[in-house]
C-alpha cells in the first residue's frame, strides 16, 4: 500500500515523501527591491533539513512583474537582485536534500496602490473593486480600485510569467507553480462572477479559462512541462471571489485544455482556504478523473485543512499522490517527522504570521 511518507517523482520532480509544504506568505523580504534574504534561506531550510524534510516546498507567492505585487515586502522574480536573493534560499533548500518550486504569483486587484510603482491602481480582468484587505505599511487595508487591463496588455502579463519562470531556473528552483487560486488575477479571468469583460478573455467559459491555459502553455514552454504546476481553488470566497454560476462546468473545462500540457502536478484546495472544506458543493474527483483522462500520470496534490489521519487515508486510498500542509508547518519545521511518528504539533503564533523578524518564523522547536 502506497503511503504517505514513500517517495514519488510528480514530471520532472523527485519527492522523498508526499507531504508538500504549502506557500505561505510570510512578508519577511526585503525592502525596498523585494529581495529575499538570509533569514528566508535559513526558514526554508529548516523546512527540508533531515531525512524527513518535506517533500516538495513550495515557496510562498513571488509576484511576476512589479505590478504583481499586492501586500508589503513579498520577494519578487522579476529582478535580477530578487533572483540572487531566491538563490541563497534554493542553495540552502538543496543542501538538506529538499526540493522547492518558486509558486509565481500575480495579484491582480487584490492590491494597495502603495505597493505599485508610482501609486498605480492594481490591474485586473475587471474595473470592480474587491472587498477585502491587504498588508501594507499601515497594516492592513482595504484594497484600492483596479482598472481593468486592455485587450492588448494580457499578452505582456502572459509574458510576464514566462520570464518569472526562466528567473526562476536561473536562481536553482527545481520548478514553479502558477497561482491559479484564491481570487488572484488568474482566478479573476477564470470565474465569471469576476470577469465581466466582453473581448476574446471573457464571457463564456472557454474564453474565460484562455489566460490560465495561456500563461500555464508559456510557463511550461519555457521550463518544460515537467517542471510546471498549478495551483487552483475551485469554489473558495477568498479575496471575495464569489462563486462561478457554474464551477464544476468551468473547472473542468480546464482540466481538459489543461491536461494535454502534461504539467507536473496540479495542486487544489478543497473548500474554503484556510476554512470549512464543505463550503459549496463540488467533485474534487471528478475533476481529477478529467485531467487523468489524457494525462494518466498527472501529479495530484490535495489541500486545505487536512489531518494526519485524512492525510494517510487519501494518499492509501489512491485519491491523491500527495498533501499539501500549509500552517503547520509555520511552526512545525519538522511536520513531516511529526506525522510520520503521531507527535503533538506546535501551536503557531498568529501574531508573527505576517512581517517582523526571525521570532515566530525559525525559532520554533524541534520535537525532541
Amino acid at each position: 500500500m502506497t503511503t504517505l511518507f514513500d517517495p514519488i517523482r510528480l514530471g520532472e520532480l523527485t519527492l522523498r515523501n508526499r507531504v508538500v509544504m504549502a506557500p505561505l506568505t510570510r512578508n519577511r523580504a526585503d525592502a525596498p527591491g523585494q529581495v529575499p534574504t538570509a533569514l528566508m534561506a535559513q526558514y526554508y531550510a529548516q523546512r527540508a533539513q533531515g531525512p524527513d524534510g518535506a517533500g516538495l516546498i513550495v515557496s510562498e507567492g513571488t509576484p511576476v512583474s512589479a505590478d504583481g505585487h499586492g501586500y508589503l515586502n513579498t520577494p519578487g522574480m522579476h529582478t535580477d537582485a530578487q533572483a540572487q536573493g531566491w538563490r541563497r534560499v534554493t542553495d540552502a533548500v538543496h543542501a538538506q536534500g529538499g526540493s522547492i518550486v518558486a509558486q509565481l504569483w500575480h495579484v491582480g486587484r487584490i492590491s494597495h496602490t502603495s505597493v505599485l510603482p508610482n501609486g498605480s491602481a492594481p490591474v485586473s480582468s475587471t474595473a470592480r473593486a474587491a472587498t477585502s484587505k491587504t498588508f501594507t505599511a499601515a497594516g492592513f487595508e482595504s484594497v484600492s480600485t483596479p482598472r481593468a487591463l486592455a485587450t492588448h496588455e494580457v499578452p505582456r502579463i502572459v509574458e510576464d510569467f514566462r520570464q518569472a519562470a526562466r528567473r526562476a531556473r536561473q536562481a536553482g528552483f527545481d520548478g514553479v507553480e502558477i497561482h491559479g487560486a484564491n481570487g488572484y488575477l488568474i482566478e479573476q479571468f477564470l470565474r465569471d462572477s469576476l470577469n465581466d469583460r466582453r473581448d476574446e478573455w471573457g464571457g463564456t467559459a472557454t474564453q474565460r479559462v484562455r489566460f490560465a491555459v495561456a500563461v500555464a502553455q508559456a510557463v511550461a514552454s519555457e521550463i518544460g512541462a515537467g517542471r510546471t504546476g498549478i495551483r487552483l481553488s475551485p469554489v473558495t470566497p477568498a479575496n471575495d471571489a464569489a462563486q462561478d454560476s457554474d464551477a464544476q462546468g468551468t473547472y473542468g473545462l480546464l482540466m481538459q485544455q489543461l491536461a494535454p500540457l502534461k504539467l507536473a502536478f496540479i495542486h487544489v484546495i478543497e473548500g474554503s482556504t484556510g476554512g470549512p472544506r464543505d463550503h459549496a458543493p463540488f467533485d474534487y474527483q471528478a475533476l481529477r478523473e478529467i485531467y487523468r483522462r489524457s494525462h494518466p500520470d498527472g501529479g495530484w496534490i490535495v489541500n486545505n485543512g487536512y489531518t494526519r489521519d485524512m492525510a494517510l487515508d487519501v494518499v492509501a486510498q489512491g485519491h491523491a499522490d500527495a498533501v499539501a500542509f500549509g500552517r503547520p508547518f509555520i511552526s512545525n519545521p519538522d511536520l513531516v517527522a511529526r506525522l510520520r511518528h503521531n507527535v503533538p504539533l506546535n501551536a503557531a503564533d498568529r501574531k508573527t504570521f505576517y512581517g517582523g523578524d526571525g521570532q515566530g518564523y525559525v525559532d520554533y522547536p524541534r520535537a525532541g
